[in-house]
């Protein structure tokens, strides 16, 4: 359930399948509230497939539903990484979270912004792949300044859930990012990454 989706699993062609629909919102006109909510709905889709041509494991998708708004796709078995990273032991996890880095690498690479990477959205399965899931914030962009953002979030993610081993995670991202993308490349993303971690902590410390 979100602000602007809901989930559901369900049985379509004896597939599991997670059906998500985005929610009508009463305040927009009818028209415009379809238009907005269309539009979404194929764009999740079509980031999905993006990221998919990059090489990171996300859901594969069945049917984009354009009328009612809705997208089936395939229902991933297996926990997802903000739970799993606490029940692996130390060197699965380092293992695990420079995969992850790899394939943040790869949507950089291939210009694809997250917008909402965190380790809620990543599941873990059984044979140790790391599929991502849900990019209804999703973008194409070569700015430093959005990939900046994904690794903030992401770090953000670890510190505030996984703070015990946050630091060895984030550095095993890093390192899994930086065999993709390079260590010049990867050091520009992850200044303006600290920029905007400084910026945040301005912000909250005038609000305070």
């Amino acid at each position: 359930m979100g602000a602007e989706a809901n989930l559901y699993w369900a049985k379509w062609f004896g597939r599991e399948v997670i059906v998500k629909e985005r929610i009508q919102k009463s305040y927009r006109l009818g028209s415009l509230d379809h238009q907005m909510r269309r539009y979404r709905t194929v764009h999740e889709a079509q980031m999905i497939h993006e990221a998919k041509k990059a090489g990171v494991p996300t859901p594969v998708i069945y049917l984009i539903d354009g009328q009612r708004c809705r997208i089936f796709m395939e229902f991933l078995h297996g926990p997802r990484l903000k739970e799993a990273l606490s029940t692996v032991s130390p060197s699965r996890r380092i293992s695990i979270c420079h995969l992850v880095g790899r394939l943040i690498g790869k949507l950089h690479r291939n210009r694809v912004v997250h917008g909402d990477l965190t380790t809620s959205n990543m599941i873990l399965s059984d044979d140790e792949k790391v599929s991502f899931i849900d990019f209804g914030l999703s973008f194409h962009s070569d700015q430093t300044e959005d990939r900046g953002v994904d690794m903030h979030l992401v770090k953000r993610a670890l510190n505030s859930t996984h703070f015990a081993y946050a630091e060895s995670c984030y550095k095993s991202m890093i390192t899994g990012y930086e065999s993709i993308l390079g260590s010049r490349f990867t050091k520009t993303v992850l200044t303006r990454a600290d920029e905007i971690e400084k910026r945040g902590r301005y912000f909250a410390e005038r609000q305070a």
